[in-house]
């Protein structure tokens, strides 16, 4: 096989810890440009203290998104916890356009009330307030969409505070290399182990509704001969069902829109082709039909297209084609390898593994203007995926992680700690 499909879909080095955390940094964009907003310590009833700090969190979220600028906690000019307690005044004269207070009561037994409320300072009023009922286990996620509920009033845009990532985590133990799949909270915590094994586990592919992951890993099969296999996995049981374990490749599974349908690349007809396996029925179509390597596929959010890598051309490139199949459009011309294709939610752009001869990056293409923006600064870069509301792009550089904002403006580095290597990131839906 070609240099080129190694390269594709033999991304071995792949990555794990049994507690594989993620630590986000942010290494551009930072409060020099995002709005300022002040959240106060919550008023916890009673005065205990929590394992989870609900106003901390919210504040690193808005923080990591690159938008906003929160006020440290000990330069706060007050505390408030009610709506009457707010002195609107002394913080329109620290400049602070928001503010957010809120209040945690119950306790573990009958579980937490948490509420928390929005203000513009200089019109003196609420502009948001919202109820949440927690458990101790769920504070967090309960952080979470309160930071979503903020970042939606503010920005009219949806938050992606409440989503998760998938990775694959890869560590040395001896003479054997361990290999773990992993879920996590967009924040990276939370992490938890889906998939342990001693062989390669691959391109991992959320479902439209979020419950189950599809990936490629590899099995023992007759004569001691492994083979590539793509399976299934539901999040909340954990039960794994096979897909496809046909002889030659089988890789790069894709979600349609509807969850009904996975693309993947099969090299049972002797040739690396983009397939579709109706998920209920088994049954395959083969879409591509060409002497070159097709592979890599990824619907498009209509359901009606499919773009993929092929270097029919010579060298690999973006292609679109129609389910029905018929002949494919060339999509890319900007450079001598672009790889690893992924549509935006809003379907007008298309993130991409890029290289002009110096190194991989991810860059960013206009479908409409096909002008092509190169977003990462790091040369080895793999793996992108775009956040449901299409503002950010996660993907593997090195043996971290990253993310981009797609003006390239904000910038954060997701490392795991224990000399564990982290890559193959994929971004949940909503």
């Amino acid at each position: 096989m070609r240099t080129f499909l190694f390269y594709l879909l033999g991304y071995f080095i792949l990555i794990s810890n049994a507690h594989a955390i993620l630590n986000i940094d942010i290494i551009g964009g930072k409060e020099e440009n995002g709005q300022p907003i002040a959240i106060v310590p919550f008023h916890i009833q009673g005065g205990s203290r929590l394992p989870q700090d609900v106003a901390q969190i919210v504040s690193n979220d808005l923080y990591r998104s690159g938008r906003f600028s929160p006020m440290p906690k000990h330069i706060l000019p007050e505390q408030p916890a009610q709506t009457h307690q707010i002195h609107f005044q002394r913080w329109q004269t620290v400049g602070m356009p928001h503010l957010v207070i809120g209040r945690i009561s119950g306790g573990q037994v009958n579980g937490y009330r948490v509420e928390f409320e929005l203000f513009d300072v200089y019109q003196k009023k609420r502009m948001i307030g919202f109820r949440y009922k927690a458990t101790l286990q769920t504070l967090r996620q309960v952080a979470h969409k309160i930071s979503d509920d903020i970042y939606r009033a503010l920005t009219g845009e949806r938050g992606v505070f409440s989503t998760r990532i998938v990775y694959v985590t890869e560590q040395k133990r001896v003479n054997q290399k361990q290999y773990h799949l992993y879920v996590a909270d967009a924040d990276g915590a939370n992490p938890r182990l889906m998939l342990r094994s001693y062989e390669p586990i691959l391109s991992p592919s959320w479902s439209p509704d979020g419950r189950r992951v599809a990936y490629v890993t590899y099995e023992m099969f007759e004569k001691g001969a492994k083979r590539m296999v793509v399976y299934i996995q539901e999040i909340g049981t954990g039960r794994r069902t096979r897909v496809s374990a046909k002889p030659g490749l089988n890789a790069a599974p894709a979600w349609s829109p509807d969850g009904k349908r996975l693309a993947f690349t099969l090299s049972q007809d002797g040739n690396p082709e983009i397939y579709v396996m109706n998920l209920y029925s088994r049954g395959l179509k083969r879409l591509t039909n060409h002497q070159a390597i097709d592979t890599e596929p990824e619907w498009a959010s209509d359901g009606r297209t499919i773009v993929f890598t092929s270097d029919r051309s010579g060298q690999p490139q973006i292609y679109r084609i129609s389910v029905n199949g018929g002949k494919a459009q060339r999509l890319t011309f900007h450079g001598s390898y672009n790889a690893r294709p992924r549509l935006s939610p809003d379907g007008s752009q298309l993130a991409v593994l890029h290289s002009s001869g110096r190194g991989y990056k991810i860059a960013l293409l206009t479908l409409k203007t096909g002008q092509m923006k190169i977003l990462s600064q790091t040369t080895l870069d793999e793996s992108p995926s775009f956040a449901p509301n299409g503002s950010m792009i996660i993907y593997a550089t090195g043996s971290e992680l990253a993310a981009v904002s797609v003006d390239g403006r904000v910038r954060q580095r997701l490392s795991v700690d224990m000399n564990a290597q982290v890559r193959e990131p994929a971004w949940s839906p909503f």
